[in-house]
């Protein structure tokens, strides 16, 4: 079942500058357990991008569920995202004060605040 309204989520992270090239090589074949773990979390149109002047990883997804905090904590329990996040998490680093890696308590991604929407057809107020 999905929810009414998809939950759109915005996160940045600093990707370390010697860690780029394997950075988008492991990305360039994700682990088949991990894209079946996002799916089962109820997210969809997922991509992450990549701002080299900054290092900054850009992450956009759109939740599709209807317990936001239940299917993180499902795909945090999942045995292949926990391999993938300790492969990613050692290229990176947060922007979170006392963040130490994904799926803990404290994100290691930080979430945006979203200050505006177009849906393409009208303005959507945010707050």
């Amino acid at each position: 079942m999905s929810a009414a309204q998809p939950k759109r989520v915005c996160q940045i992270v600093k990707l370390k500058p010697e860690a780029e090239a394997e950075y988008k090589e492991v990305h360039a074949a994700v682990w088949p357990g991990v894209l079946a773990a996002i799916e089962r979390a109820h997210i969809v149109d997922y991509s992450i991008h990549y701002y080299p002047p900054l290092h900054l990883l850009i992450a956009t997804f759109k939740y599709v569920g209807n317990d936001y905090e239940k299917d993180m904590r499902s795909m945090a329990d999942d045995g292949d995202t926990q391999r993938w996040w300790k492969l990613t998490d050692g290229m990176q680093e947060s922007f979170v004060e006392g963040a130490t890696g994904s799926g803990k308590e404290i994100p290691w991604w930080q979430v945006l605040e979203e200050v505006f929407r177009f849906d393409g057809q009208r303005h959507q107020s945010v707050y």
